[in-house]
């Protein structure tokens, strides 16, 4: 099978009323009164099918008899859902395509790739079907559609929000996460998703994290946004800073204990069920299953000094700005092997706060010829509204 366009970012059949079972929700709320809510389809919701982006899983697993606790909060506080989205086969792959259901188009682009895996999820946002975009992210799957599509996109802190009812992908690195075109909407989401309400933490000390500007094809006007931001708010300290990336490879230490713990989800239903899936994914999950033990201990005995590294860092600073990715969305023409090359490269950038489980949020700052991209900024645990209260700074 080839790759084709989808019609719509919807799953067929999915765009149907749905409200929580009566009683499992907490008291309902307006907070998101009629919010149109897009969910990708790795999330169960009672009675309605999940395929995680592959007619086998579809086929082989019965429809759900519960609905993931972030779906039903959302709904609670009166967001109206309007469908399931594609994704990506089983949440495995950073391109936004589908070999099955089809790649959504890029309403911005649309001679480029959406994103993934949360594509359907961005494009419906992006397209002004929907005005809250609900997606994983394991290893980049928010904020890679979100820089495609122009989009605000907020990876929380790993483990803050439940993970349960869903298809997991890697659990040590999943995360549930959203998309808004409008900043005070990611705000909204984020007081009936996220379980604590405490006081931001204020961000006054922002590390440059210099060796991704430096590398990326986009460095003028990325450095262009950061000099603007430095003239307008002076009180924000913008310093240079390295991670060391290129002794450290973050991305290749996320890739295998990533891998490692897919093999371990998945392998029973692929030797089971032998689905078919698009060749780049075949290809990964194969590998995923011959990694050796050496060098998973290895990869965990780096992503402890990963993230011993980044919490000194952050004795220095309170959050860090990089490049979300390390170019333009690939257009769609690119051959799979460039884009094999650009997934190692994009890795770098996502595994960053991967690896060390902090929270992440995509700012849709910079256009390049009708083009989006943008900036990230990477807290300290659990300060998500601490990156939203920047970005309000920021963004104005």
């Amino acid at each position: 099978m080839k790759h084709h366009a989808a019609v719509s970012p919807f799953i067929s059949g999915t765009t149907v009323p749905f409200r929580p079972a009566a009683g499992t929700a907490e008291p309902p709320t307006q907070a998101l009164a009629a919010q149109r809510l897009a969910v990708k389809d790795v999330f169960d919701m009672a009675g309605l099918p999940t395929s995680a982006g592959n007619p086998d899983w579809l086929l082989s697993h019965p429809a759900p008899q519960d609905t993931n606790t972030s779906v039903s909060r959302l709904l609670n506080a009166g967001a109206r859902f309007i469908g399931k989205t594609i994704t990506d086969e089983l949440a495995y792959s950073l391109n936004g395509q589908n070999i099955h259901y089809g790649t959504p188009q890029n309403p911005c682009t649309p001679t480029r790739l959406p994103g993934g895996s949360s594509s359907g999820s961005a494009v419906a946002v992006a397209a002004g079907l929907a005005d809250i975009g609900l997606g994983t992210d394991t290893g980049g799957s928010i904020r890679v559609p979100a820089s495609y599509n122009g989009l605000y996109g907020l990876r929380p802190t790993h483990g803050v929000i439940p993970c349960d009812n869903m298809v997991a992908l890697a659990p040590s690195f999943d995360t549930v996460g959203w998309m808004c075109k409008q900043r005070p909407l990611m705000r909204s989401v984020a007081k009936v998703l996220l379980p604590y309400q405490q006081a931001a933490k204020k961000i006054y000390r922002i590390g440059v994290v210099q060796e991704l500007f430096q590398a990326s094809p986009l460095a003028l006007q990325l450095n262009l946004q950061l000099e603007a931001w430095q003239h307008a708010h002076p009180a924000l300290g913008f310093e240079p800073v390295s991670l060391n990336l290129l002794p450290t490879n973050p991305g290749n230490t996320f890739k295998v204990l990533q891998g490692a713990q897919i093999a371990l989800q998945h392998q029973d239903w692929l030797e089971s069920q032998k689905p078919l899936l698009a060749d780049d994914i075949q290809a990964r999950l194969d590998w995923c299953r011959g990694i050796p033990e050496s060098q998973i201990n290895q990869a965990q005995d780096a992503q402890a000094k990963w993230c011993k590294h980044l919490a000194a860092i952050f004795k220095q600073y309170d959050a860090l700005v990089l490049p979300t990715t390390p170019g333009l969305a690939p257009l769609l023409a690119t051959p799979a092997s460039s884009l094999g090359e650009y997934r190692e490269a994009l890795l770098q950038h996502t595994a960053i706060a991967g690896l060390a489980g902090l929270p992440q949020l995509h700012l849709p700052c910079c256009n390049q010829a009708g083009v989006p991209h943008g900036l990230s900024l990477i807290g300290t645990k659990n300060n998500e509204f601490g990156l939203l209260d920047t970005a309000d700074v920021l963004m104005e």
